[in-house]
């Protein structure tokens, strides 16, 4: 292009420029011409520092990454026919994993004569579904899918709030028992007399 809108090293606006006045600022001001915008009728070119703006622009998308909570989907498998006492245990899984701010994937699982009673297993994915409403909600429906019943829940609050308020609850449980301790004295150790 024998043109660039130039924009200078502070982001005030030079104008449109030859391109080789523009090689020519930026050499006298001992910067670097970097196109930011190639798209645009002329382009966009900004004086800069082009090393700085690389180490800033990697550092912002570290921390980035850093902050950014992944959503994990945690696998919870049962059978139509379970005892009521599994389900509990079941239950207080899924419980778990939502409270983490995971999701869950609910898989009942079909063998033999229990595939012709497809509404066991979707009534046993309501039930669960009521059981942790306060926690979850259903994202995806109950649906058959060969022999399995998948259903999905997800959790009403973000992984990353969760992270926090397991933290502040972990800070208030040491700050509690720290000051539970009972001192340890010399007079137990001295002789009675």
């Amino acid at each position: 292009m024998p043109e660039v809108r130039l924009v200078g090293p502070n982001g005030e606006q030079v104008g449109i420029v030859s391109i080789g006045d523009a090689l020519k600022l930026a050499q006298e001001s001992d910067l670097d011409l970097v196109e930011v915008a190639a798209t645009a009728r002329p382009p966009v070119c900004k004086l800069m520092d082009y090393g700085k703006f690389k180490y800033e622009s990697a550092m912002k998308a570290r921390e980035a990454r850093r902050n950014q909570a992944y959503t994990i989907i945690k696998e919870i498998k049962l059978r139509p026919k379970i005892d009521p006492h599994d389900y509990e245990t079941k239950k207080g899984h899924v419980v778990r994993f939502l409270k983490a701010g995971d999701k869950v994937k609910v898989t009942i699982m079909f063998r033999g004569r229990e595939q012709s009673r497809p509404e066991l297993g979707f009534r046993l994915l309501q039930r669960l579904a009521e059981d942790v409403t306060e926690l979850g909600f259903v994202e995806s429906q109950p649906k058959q899918d060969g022999r399995n019943m998948i259903m999905v829940i997800g959790p009403h609050k973000k992984k990353a709030e969760a992270k926090a308020e397991k933290a502040a609850a972990k800070a208030q449980r040491g700050g509690e028992s720290a000051g539970t301790e009972t001192p340890v004295t010399d007079e137990a150790a001295a002789p009675q007399e």
